[in-house]
């Protein structure tokens, strides 16, 4: 349990994991987990711990952070889906689901702060985030102590709230998008002890996503015809492929992969017009006219990032090539959907999944899937309402506050001191 090997998907180079998110001979892919465990067993741990066989860490954390999957039966009666399976990442005690900052993006910090902490003995973990991931790892480190540095548009700073008192975050804001946000982090990680989080390239962050298509896989009995999910930089897609295929190694949940099922809302949509044209280069001018104008439009924000890991080796084209996966944009219904889901489910969605939500239904109307498929449906945040209720929500004050880049210089002097 819990032994494996990083290796690079260009050159195949085995590599020595001192929190290595790159191939030591600069090959340009995502770095993945070779585990030793070549069939999985659900193990008696806490949380999402119970797949520590196929995530990349020694030991284990006490958690309750887990992907909760359920049978629909309210939103699949009404849309004539026989088999659609909801994997709910957020806050809903009712249904096992206890996700206290209400996103999937728990699921990456958990596994992450705890192999930087088991293979390096210091520095300070740096992310970058449009508000849910920047949330989600300092409601781990308000549980650990364990110091982040994180970088948020200023638009986001609301979002970052933890669940108990915390002192061990520094907060960043810095006008503009999720872009501008990345580029302040690639600034603050020049600093000597700053390590980056490493974003997409971080096989923690990829396989503890993975755990969704796990947990699904399980509820079902085999894997699912589809998945989907609503996308910013498409890593959650990236990461159910990756477990995808280790499942289909397995050999005991199905002959063939499922098949990616991929939303941004627009007007951002680069990687749907990309995926379109079946290019695996994304044009800027071309795919996403109007750039951070047209994604500061958009009504799920963090669906946006203009650098997506699209490209790369091992990374979304690469994905949606070996699923026949399919893309597309939602436009103006995403609200409509999160109050569908509502009255049919009974809880409350993060705009990110209402934008799925509205995904299947197009998906249902347009006829790209049949009805009796098996379908994973993942609500990537939601419950807000529940755990306002439950939870303290304490804001995680900013720290520092940029207007743009070139106060970064002063910046990292304060971080330094």
């Amino acid at each position: 349990m819990g032994e494996y090997t990083l290796r690079c998907p260009v050159c195949g180079e085995a590599i020595d994991d001192c929190y290595t998110n790159a191939c030591m001979n600069g090959c340009s892919g995502l770095v993945y987990a070779d585990y030793s465990a070549k069939q999985i067993t659900v193990r008696d741990l806490p949380g999402m711990f119970r797949y520590h066989d196929w995530l990349p860490v020694s030991g284990w954390t006490q958690t309750d952070t887990c992907p909760a999957t359920y049978r629909s039966e309210g939103l699949a009666d009404h849309l004539g889906l026989k088999n659609l399976y909801i994997v709910f990442n957020g806050y809903w005690p009712e249904k096992g689901a206890f996700i206290r900052t209400c996103s999937f993006k728990e699921l990456e910090a958990v596994p992450t702060m705890l192999r930087i902490k088991e293979r390096l003995n210091n520095g300070i973990l740096q992310i970058s985030s449009a508000g849910n991931t920047g949330r989600a790892f300092a409601e781990v480190s308000a549980g650990t102590g364990t110091p982040v540095i994180i970088s948020v548009p200023k638009k986001a700073a609301g979002s970052i709230w933890t669940t108990k008192e915390c002192d061990s975050v520094f907060l960043v804001t810095i006008e503009g998008d999720y872009s501008d946000a990345i580029a302040l982090g690639n600034e603050i990680c020049t600093i000597p002890g700053v390590i980056s989080e490493g974003g997409a390239k971080n096989p923690a962050r990829r396989d503890g996503m993975g755990t969704v298509m796990l947990d699904g896989t399980m509820a079902i009995g085999k894997m699912p015809d589809w998945y989907f999910q609503a996308v910013g930089s498409g890593t959650g897609g990236i990461a159910a492929w990756e477990m995808g295929k280790r499942l289909l190694a397995d050999g005991r949940f199905g002959d063939h992969l499922p098949r990616l099922y991929l939303s941004q809302n627009e007007p951002f949509v680069p990687m749907v017009n990309a995926w379109r044209d079946r290019r695996r280069e994304i044009i800027p001018e071309k795919d996403m006219p109007g750039g951070k104008e047209a994604a500061m439009e958009t009504y799920a924000t963090v669906l946006t990032n203009r650098n997506p890991p699209y490209s790369v080796a091992g990374g979304l084209f690469d994905a949606l090539s070996g699923t026949n996966g399919i893309m597309r944009g939602v436009k103006g219904d995403a609200k409509k959907a999160g109050r569908l889901f509502m009255d049919l489910e009974g809880t409350d969605l993060d705009p990110a999944a209402e934008v799925c939500v509205a995904s299947l239904i197009s998906a249902v109307e347009s006829g790209d899937v049949d009805r009796d498929d098996n379908i994973l449906l993942n609500i990537t945040g939601g419950g807000y309402r529940r755990a306002a209720e439950d939870l303290d929500m304490i804001p995680v004050r900013p720290s520092a506050s940029l207007r743009s880049l070139d106060e970064a210089e002063e910046l990292k002097d304060k971080i330094t001191e």
